[in-house]
């Protein structure tokens, strides 16, 4: 199993830098963050920090989305980190969240979503596209590769997952759900008449190590409420008790009032105060770094590729580096 830091892109951009040299210390091989232009600083410059400053680890968003940028201008962005550091990114999409709302934008839809998918990949690799209805090409590409994982919890998203990503980013670490969503993806690339064990899964979720139990819910409860967030959209869409979406996914969004973007992914957002400690336990990895090293192990058995830590809390350091010591070396 490998192992992911994930960051906001929070001033200043030296810190975010030092924190991925220390994941890359403590055996963290992905460096993710978010990516949304309002909100933080821009992802793309401070990933050529950081990976100037590493050696092995390598980078993406958690996730870009096809909307904020062209097409074009995404895949030469990633292709121009390629030729300069070798090929270390990884291209994390998905319909856009925070990153289109807060611009007062919708998020993209999935037709659109899955043909961005194909034509970023293509580009970004040195094939030709059509983008707008015109075919293109960046010609200085040679030897360019951008796996590009899509992060999905629908019904109809998790199939375009299967059908067309190198990998499905999940948000959040409950057994049942990731189990039930893995086989959602995996029996669409089957369907699509792909090998579903070449997608590569990703969980992605806050860590907090630590024998508080209490204090580490309340750092990481923002969580619940981000993911919540895009839950709404689905009960939204398929309704309450829908078979196509598990009431353990929907039923606590219940009592959600709103959404403050102001306090995304940050902790002690208010907007997170309808989520009880039930959904941050099944969420999250807390409590003493055994926990965590039961929890990973079951998510590894059922084939989850990647762990990556969500690290918005305050102890970060300390985390970073209890993994390093404590759980990163039982799963090399």
């Amino acid at each position: 199993m490998d192992f992911g830091l994930v960051l906001q892109t929070d001033p200043p951009a030296s810190q975010v830098v030092s924190l991925m040299k220390r994941g890359e210390r403590n055996g963290f091989r992905y460096g993710w963050t978010f990516d949304s232009a309002v909100l933080w600083q821009e992802p793309f410059v401070i990933y050529s920090q950081i990976l100037a400053n590493t050696q092995r680890m390598h980078v993406g968003p958690m996730v870009t989305n096809p909307g904020t940028r062209t097409w074009e201008v995404t895949a030469s962005t990633f292709a121009t980190l390629n030729d300069m550091y070798g090929n270390r990114t990884v291209c994390g999409i998905g319909r856009g969240d925070s990153a289109m709302r807060v611009a007062g934008r919708a998020p993209n839809t999935l037709a659109r979503l899955g043909e961005a998918i194909e034509v970023i990949r293509d580009l970004a690799e040195g094939r030709e596209a059509v983008v707008d209805g015109n075919p293109i090409r960046i010609p200085w590409i040679t030897d360019g590769k951008l796996p590009v994982w899509m992060a999905a919890y629908g019904p109809k998203a998790l199939a375009l997952a299967g059908q067309k990503a190198d990998g499905f980013i999940l948000q959040l670490a409950d057994l049942y759900l990731t189990e039930w969503m893995i086989k959602a993806v995996r029996q669409a690339a089957v369907e699509a008449g792909r090998d579903p064990d070449s997608i590569t899964i990703c969980v992605a979720a806050p860590a907090y190590v630590g024998d508080d139990l209490a204090h580490a819910r309340d750092q990481c409860r923002w969580f619940g409420g981000m993911v919540g967030n895009h839950v709404a959209d689905l009960v939204s869409r398929y309704g309450e008790h829908s078979s196509m979406v598990p009431d353990e996914l929907t039923e606590y969004v219940k009592s959600r009032q709103g959404y403050d973007y102001s306090h995304h992914g940050r902790t002690g957002n208010p907007s997170a105060d309808f989520v009880p400690d039930e959904i941050v336990d099944r969420f999250c990895l807390l409590g003493p770094a055994e926990a965590h090293i039961e929890k990973l192990r079951a998510l590894r058995d059922l084939g989850v590729d990647q762990f990556a830590l969500y690290n918005m809390h305050d102890a970060r350091e300390a985390t970073i580096d209890a993994y390093g010591s404590d759980v990163i070396p039982l799963f090399s």
